[in-house]
């Protein structure tokens, strides 16, 4: 287990490197939504096509795995959910919340981290988890949301939705990486070049921005932020482990092990950009990703560790 707590330590100094620069205003906030921007826009996009392009459909689509993932995730949501109702929260404040209960940060943390630390094998069962996150928990957070406050789900909602999916650089990188694959043709090598050496920013680029980014995050209301964590550090990893070796076992124990090692990443990023997009909650998003980031140095090792043996 030290052996793979030591193999993250570099990960988590560039998160550290980046709060430092944003804590001492070396890199200002403005400095930091354009290099998000640049990661979220380009490099990540160019990292995510280059492995998609490298795999086919059948490689990512495992319907046991996204079976497994879907109910350990959902078990979780709809504990926070009914948590957030029990304390008298509306509807939005408990949706923002079971949102920050169980997506993680796999775009900008898990890709590049479980690509160098699990091996690029890994990369298929990331990007399934990825694109469940993206399809079905961030279409749920705006129905939900938009659904409260007009007292019905309208075509516009969907619509939204939809052109949220469509959208999304994340998503239309690995559906194209998809589609380049499925014509079996290497790409041309000054392209796969360019590709390579964009996306080779992505990781360095998105730990530093996370760190950046978390240098102006608060830690309000911590027991809040405290039970929030729990669900997404510990609650999350245990439920989808639960799907995934006992109620729908995987048939690839490398993919859940992948799978189980995603769910025990912190709090992602874009939770907090929705919750403030919409002005439900944004103080208590920020103080989960910041404790949650802060504890995962840790908790991540160790989850990886006890599903891995010890040894990355």
């Amino acid at each position: 287990m030290l052996a793979i707590f030591l193999k993250t330590v570099p990960f988590f100094a560039l998160i550290g490197l980046g709060y430092a620069a944003g804590r001492t205003r070396f890199f200002t906030p403005e400095a930091t939504a354009y290099l998000t921007k640049f990661v979220f826009w380009f490099a990540l996009s160019a990292m995510l096509f280059n492995f998609a392009a490298n795999l086919s459909l059948a490689d990512i689509f495992d319907l046991r795995f996204i079976t497994a993932y879907l109910w350990g995730t959902g078990t979780v949501y709809l504990i926070a959910t009914a948590v957030g109702m029990i304390r008298g929260l509306p509807v939005a404040e408990s949706a923002v919340e079971a949102q920050v209960a169980v997506i993680g940060n796999v775009g900008f943390l898990g890709i590049p981290m479980f690509v160098l630390l699990l091996g690029p094998e890994s990369a298929g069962p990331m990007l399934m988890v990825l694109a469940t996150d993206l399809i079905v928990f961030s279409s749920l957070i705006v129905i939900l949301i938009t659904g409260s406050r007009e007292g019905r789900v309208t075509a516009r909602t969907l619509r939204t939705v939809a052109l949220g999916l469509a959208r999304n650089p994340m998503i239309v990188s690995i559906v194209l990486g998809l589609g380049w694959s499925y014509t079996g043709r290497d790409l041309w090598q000054p392209v796969g070049e360019f590709l390579s050496l964009l996306g080779a920013a992505a990781t360095p680029g998105a730990l530093f921005a996370i760190g950046a980014s978390l240098a102006g995050k608060t830690a309000e209301r911590l027991s809040v932020a405290g039970w929030l964590t729990f669900c997404k550090l510990v609650l999350h990893p245990a439920a989808v482990a639960l799907a995934a070796l006992v109620i729908f076992p995987v048939a690839d124990p490398f993919a859940a092990t992948v799978m189980i090692s995603a769910a025990a990443l912190p709090v992602a990023g874009n939770v907090y950009m929705l919750a403030q997009h919409y002005g439900v909650a944004p103080q208590r998003v920020s103080a989960a990703i910041l404790v949650s980031t802060a504890i995962s140095i840790v908790t991540v090792s160790v989850v990886i560790g006890l599903i891995t043996g010890g040894s990355p």
